[in-house]
């Protein structure tokens, strides 16, 4: 088998992403899970090692192609550590319940040996992946159900841009409370005029206002809920453009910032804050100056960032399918979900 085989599935879902066929980061989530899946029933590999050798692979691929895009490689770096588990498990290395004078007579430098080969240990992870699938599935809809716990009757809240989570949260809070949502229309792609559409279609009271406007309004907010594209490991966002700006305003006027995220968002990276080619991607100036704009276009220099970096100091709640958890908190969350060696690979 060679790596350019290993590679195929891979390749392919980094071309879709880039060509917009894949544009969600659930859609994302779900097509690499079903690849990984994919690799673990039909590839003919020997013992865990070579399967997890195959998966950093990926990871290592996908991190060089697409250095912005994090559900991906956090996605396969969840089953690395799925991988693990279950090889204990099969090979009868982990027990439910460990005596006392197991733990303490435990030798530290044990290290299990990834190249045994398990016969169980192919049916035990697809049986662990079909659960992790409907595990994602479910994953807005038990966010969702958290709204009447967050929002309270007659407040004011604030959100950006257009978030399919934040919508359907936003809908089921005003299913048992009456609220009014501001929403930003997020230039130069105005994507605030759509979610405010969806948001009055379901009765929800809903003005819509210009992104200069947020530091005049935030005073009459009482809640920020927004969403993010990555949740970073020392619970910062790398976020919409302009979320920088609006978590400022928040902070001045002790509003509280929520942010809706699935598990798979949250990364082991840090802020590359010095090497923002690695961390921002430029869109179109099209967007910002339009190209009938003429002449002008050979004088100005248009830069249209894609992502805003919010430190976690402007965070004030996480809210995952897990409940509600702070900005410190990240770095258990992180150990939950990744093995620590398989944070940089």
């Amino acid at each position: 088998m060679t790596h350019k085989e290993d590679l195929s599935d891979i390749n392919k879902l980094i071309s879709d992403i880039k060509q917009k066929k894949l544009i969600t980061s659930y859609e994302i989530a779900l097509k690499t899970e079903e690849i990984v899946e994919a690799l673990i029933s039909k590839r003919n590999w020997k013992h865990a090692d070579e399967l997890m050798d195959l998966i950093k692979l990926c990871i290592k691929f996908c991190t060089e192609c697409l250095p912005q895009e994090a559900t991906a490689t956090n996605i396969m770096r969840h089953i690395l550590k799925v991988i693990r588990e279950e090889f204990e498990v099969v090979s009868k290395k982990k027990t439910e319940i460990q005596s006392l004078h197991q733990l303490v007579t435990a030798n530290p430098n044990d290290v299990l040996d990834y190249t045994t080969p398990l016969k169980d240990l192919k049916m035990s992870l697809l049986d662990h992946l079909s659960e992790y699938k409907v595990e994602l599935e479910t994953s807005t809809d038990n966010i969702a159900t958290q709204a009447a716990e967050h929002i309270h009757t007659n407040e004011i809240i604030l959100t950006v841009g257009k978030s399919n989570l934040v919508e359907k949260f936003l809908k089921n809070a005003a299913k048992k409370r009456s609220i009014n949502v501001i929403v930003l229309e997020q230039a130069p792609l105005y994507q605030g005029h759509e979610m405010a559409a969806r948001l009055a279609k379901a009765n929800i009271q809903t003005t819509i206002i210009p992104d200069s406007a947020v530091f005049a309004m935030m005073s009459r907010v009482n809640k920020v809920i927004i969403g993010t594209h990555t949740v970073l490991a020392n619970g910062g966002l790398r976020a919409a453009s302009g979320v920088h700006s609006i978590a400022l305003a928040a902070k001045r006027y002790s509003v509280p910032v929520m942010v809706l995220s699935h598990m798979y968002k949250f990364s082991p990276i840090y802020s590359a804050s010095h090497k923002q080619e690695a961390f921002n991607v430029m869109a179109s100036p099209a967007n910002v100056l339009p190209y009938s704009s003429g002449p002008i276009l050979n004088k100005v220099q248009v830069l249209n960032p894609v992502f805003d970096y919010v430190p976690p100091e402007l965070v004030t709640l996480f809210i995952s399918h897990q409940g509600g958890n702070a900005p410190s908190y990240v770095y258990r969350l992180l150990s939950e979900l990744y093995h620590q060696d398989d944070y940089y690979l």
